[in-house]
Formats: C-alpha cells, sequence, structure tokens
C-alpha cells in the first residue's frame, strides 16, 4: 500500500477493461475523488506492480468466459491481487469478472437488460450507505453472475438476478452508476444489429434528465468505496507502526458482519455511515 504520509489523495489502478477507453476513463475520473493510472487491458495493458490503495474494474464490450489471452491475463493479475489484499470494486463486466475470478458462475442470460431499472439492495452493505433501497441505475448487459463466489454476501438484486457481492474487501454492481446521459444514449445506439429497433428506440426515450438525476443516487457508492478504501489504507498503516501482532488483530476486525454473515461488526464499519456494456 502506498505510504499516506507522501500524499492523502489515493492511487488507484484503473482496468480499463472497455474498448472505447477515454469515455470509459472519463466517466470514472469524474466520479473517484483518487489518482487514476489506467491500464486498457484489451491491449494488454496491466500493473506491474501491486503498489496501489485499490483497484476498479470497468465495463467491457467482452464475456467473461470468452478465450482471449487479454482476459486470462487480466483474471490471473486480479486474482493475484485480491491475494494480496487490494480492496477492488468491479462494475458490470468488473462485476462479473470478479465474480468469476473467486470462484463464482457467470452465464449468458439469452436476453439484455438495458436501460433505466429498478434494483432493491438490503441496507445492511457499506457501498450503498446512503442509497434508497429500492433505486434506479441504467443497466446494460446480456451476461449474468448465475452464482455468487463461496462466501460472498449478495446485497442487491432485481428480477434479472445479482446486481452486488461483497466478499472481504472486494465489491461488484452490475449496474453502471459511472454512466452519464452521453453514454448511455451512445451504448444504447449502439446496440443496433443486437436488439429491435424498436425497443432501441424506446430506451433512448426513457434517457432523460428526470431519469438521469434520479439515477444519480447510486453514485454516492463511489464515495462510499473510497471511504472504505482510507480506512483500509489507515488501519493498515497503524498496523505496520504496532507491529505484526496489531496487524493480525486489526485483521480480524475487519472480517465483519457484510463479509462473513456474522452478527458482530468492526469498530471502523459502525463508525460510518456483461456485460457487453460499453
Amino acid at each position: 500500500m502506498i505510504d499516506p504520509s507522501a500524499d492523502d489523495r489515493l492511487r488507484i489502478a484503473l482496468l480499463n477493461a472497455a474498448h472505447k477507453r477515454e469515455s470509459t476513463r472519463r466517466n470514472f475520473e469524474r466520479e473517484l475523488d483518487a489518482e487514476l493510472v489506467e491500464f486498457h487491458c484489451p491491449s494488454g495493458e496491466l500493473p506491474d506492480t501491486f503498489d496501489f490503495d485499490a483497484c476498479v474494474v470497468t465495463g467491457s464490450s467482452a464475456s467473461v468466459y470468452w478465450d482471449r489471452p487479454w482476459i486470462g491475463a487480466l483474471k490471473e493479475w486480479v486474482g493475484e491481487a485480491v491475494a494480496a489484499g487490494l480492496p477492488f470494486l468491479g462494475v458490470c463486466y468488473g462485476h462479473q469478472l470478479l465474480a468469476d475470478v473467486l470462484g463464482g458462475r457467470v452465464e449468458d442470460m439469452g436476453e439484455y437488460e438495458i436501460g433505466y431499472r429498478a434494483v432493491e439492495h438490503d441496507g445492511a452493505n457499506r457501498l450503498l450507505t446512503g442509497v434508497g433501497e429500492e433505486f434506479t441505475v441504467f443497466t446494460t448487459h446480456s451476461d449474468r453472475v448465475a452464482a455468487a463466489p463461496p462466501d460472498a454476501t449478495v446485497f442487491a438484486r432485481n428480477e434479472y438476478g445479482i446486481h452486488g457481492f461483497r466478499r472481504d474487501r472486494v465489491f461488484g454492481v452490475q449496474f453502471h452508476p459511472e454512466y452519464d446521459m452521453t453514454t448511455a444514449e451512445r451504448v444504447t445506439a449502439g446496440k443496433d444489429g443486437d436488439l429491435e429497433p424498436e425497443r432501441i428506440q424506446s430506451v433512448l426515450e426513457g434517457i432523460d434528465a428526470e431519469r438521469y438525476e434520479t439515477a444519480c443516487e447510486a453514485k454516492r457508492l463511489f464515495d462510499n468505496f473510497v471511504g472504505f478504501v482510507r480506512e483500509q489504507r489507515s488501519v493498515e498503516c497503524g498496523a505496520d507502526v504496532a507491529g505484526t501482532d496489531a496487524a493480525a488483530t486489526v485483521g480480524e476486525a475487519f472480517v465483519d458482519a457484510d463479509a462473513t454473515g456474522a452478527t458482530a461488526e468492526s469498530p471502523l464499519e459502525s463508525s460510518v455511515d456483461s456485460s457487453r456494456s460499453s
């Protein structure tokens, strides 16, 4: 982890799996209060170090079960980074890839979920603190996480399936909280050939300022994730100073109710308050 005494701003690896990399990067740069270091995964770019505070895996027009060298390399790096203790946030394809790496199952739905949709969450997961238990999000995917990873907590769903899971320091959401209206319109129009023109037009007509404003509630998850990462960094730096025994104690504190289903709650937890998508 980065020494916070050098710079209080978080340094996050943006694992950009989208083929239209620029707009995806801009969307996440706008939403995350951190220094983002981008790696364009379809071009074969991956970090050569785990020297980041956290990682974010974006959406993609690919599927996690495709046999592509860059997908295999990305899965391998992510698995190693998770094992090294890096916090992760996965969005759409990223959500599916993290589920796959952690032992979950991703499948083709045989249909698209696309447009502004309602999702419900259980009110217990810190990633969605401050978000109504039924909330609006923009979705675009024809793959889904059919089975969450072992020991993961599913915290958000709708009629299409799992929309949010957590395992330890790994969070995944199926929807796109980073989208602005321009991105939603571009992605929807790009489904020509995959969806009937009438359905595309219907979704486009539903992309308006009112629905977008409603969906902005879900953007709160970015601040919640950054807050979680800051706590991890602070605790680990304190553990480094205190020594190995303290580090073990701190690590145990973060095995909380949200990650394990147990009734115990960590002190920090209580204090705060494919995808084929891009």
